[in-house]
């Protein structure tokens, strides 16, 4: 049964947010290109370029959970409630790259990304795209408690600051951007599901994101992980490159059953239920992620 539960897989957000790559040894080198030139009138001869390259390494960790319960307590277990705990570790290996993932979105504005600057930043620059910000605010009008109104107009906010970004030789990065995740913590829920959702604002006008439903798809995703009270961040899910990496290392998901009968067992009087995971998170393309404040 733990076996089966595994292969549920992760959160659904965790796959639209992150790049899911597989690893076969203590660590992998990852290597962020720069874009390539820019189209110009050809004048004399050919002009050649080179593409920017930036490296960092991501580390595989072993993580586990596990359990020892005495086997005269799962004789005694009528109820099944043991077995249901058991089962349930699956559900902590399935649920662990989206607790990694929350810490890196939470930490954004304070660690560091491939570029040296944190990933929600004021001033992330590269080659010709100027210095640029994915880390905004919005004035609400009672301050960090938001209208439905406000809210809506936030996401939009972050989405025309997002379209602004420019790739290291100066050209739009964006600019092709349809879909977008927003992620909110739980205090800031009702706000944010209302603001995607309504069809009518204020005065009975058409809702500002209801208004734009051919042009873009917004979602909402409440995480309870994120101890935000007047910040949510946007993230565009439909770009080759995520904003987030998950390396999970080659058979690194694992179950460990020293069950009934066992040698263990039979000595121990116990019995031990674990499960493994190896690999780990990492930032990636800050590009693709804004992070909003309302003040």
């Amino acid at each position: 049964m733990l076996l089966l539960a595994l292969e549920t897989g992760t959160a659904a957000w965790v796959t639209t947010l992150a790049m899911k790559t597989g690893s076969d040894q203590a660590s992998e080198n990852y290597a962020w290109l720069g874009a390539p030139p820019a189209m110009h009138e050809f004048v004399g001869k050919r002009q050649l370029n080179e593409l920017a390259e930036v490296s960092f390494a991501i580390s595989n960790k072993d993580h586990e959970a596990n359990l020892r319960i005495k086997s005269k307590d799962m004789r005694r277990d009528k109820t099944g409630q043991i077995q249901v705990r058991v089962d349930q570790l699956a559900n902590r290996v399935n649920d662990y790259p989206s607790k990694l993932l929350s810490t890196l979105i939470l930490n954004g504005a304070s660690a560091l990304c491939y570029d040296g600057q944190y990933f929600f930043d004021t001033d992330h620059a590269e080659g010709s795209s100027g210095t640029q910000s994915n880390k905004i605010t919005f004035a609400a009008a009672t301050g960090t408690t938001p209208t439905v109104d406000e809210f809506a107009d936030a996401i939009v906010s972050g989405i025309q600051t997002m379209y602004g970004f420019k790739d290291d030789q100066g050209e739009p990065i964006n600019q092709e951007a349809r879909e977008f995740t927003v992620m909110v913590p739980v205090v800031l829920m009702g706000t944010a599901l209302r603001a995607v959702s309504i069809l009518l604002g204020t005065n009975g006008g058409t809702a500002t994101i209801a208004a734009l439903k051919n042009d873009f798809k917004v979602s909402v995703v409440v995480n309870p992980r994120l101890t935000w009270t007047d910040t949510f961040a946007i993230f565009r899910t439909d770009g080759a490159i995520k904003p987030f990496i998950l390396q999970e290392e080659e058979g690194g998901a694992d179950v460990v059953a020293i069950g009934d009968g066992s040698e263990y067992e039979q000595l121990n009087k116990e019995q031990i239920f674990g499960v493994d995971w190896a690999g780990n998170v990492g930032y990636g393309y800050w590009q693709g992620a804004v992070q909003v404040t309302f003040t």
